[in-house]
């Protein structure tokens, strides 16, 4: 069972697939949101992603609201994988983000990525650490519908 996880942000969405047997993550690629097409055309991205490499679920990371106090962020999260599941045929989860991408960047360094190339890299490996932790859940505790 091949999953997607998806790292979202308004600027960069990283993207992350498990193997067929869904026990590892590997950094896919990063989409640049631009101007251009904007919402629809990142979705359409998305869509064909998920059909050309057989996905049977979709994780997006979501940040965990503080104190209970839900953020801007995490709206516009939990907004996006709702609209993403709109439009895809498969199940659509989020599953909490928290420290994700503080982790991805700790992981790029102690693998020795040049600063100049971690931007670029950072976001697919947010998308990895999400979609590892999604995996490795018990299934009780795994992601739930946005």
């Amino acid at each position: 069972m091949r999953i997607l996880g998806i790292d979202f942000g308004l600027k960069r969405v990283g993207l992350a697939v498990s193997d067929p047997g869904g026990s590892l993550a590997f950094a896919l690629k990063t989409v640049t949101r631009t101007e251009k097409g904007g919402r629809d055309a990142l979705f359409a991205e998305l869509m064909a992603i998920a059909q050309s490499e057989a996905v049977e679920t979709v994780v997006v990371g979501w940040p965990a609201p503080a104190q209970g106090q839900d953020s801007l962020t995490a709206r516009q999260a939990a907004n996006f994988a709702a609209s993403l599941a709109r439009r895809v045929s498969v199940p659509v989860l989020i599953m909490d983000e928290t420290l994700s991408s503080e982790e991805a960047l700790d992981d790029l360094r102690a693998a020795g990525v040049k600063t100049s190339k971690r931007k670029a890299l950072l976001d697919q490996q947010a998308a990895v650490r999400i979609l590892q932790s999604y995996l490795a859940a018990p299934y009780a505790a795994r992601a739930v519908k946005p």
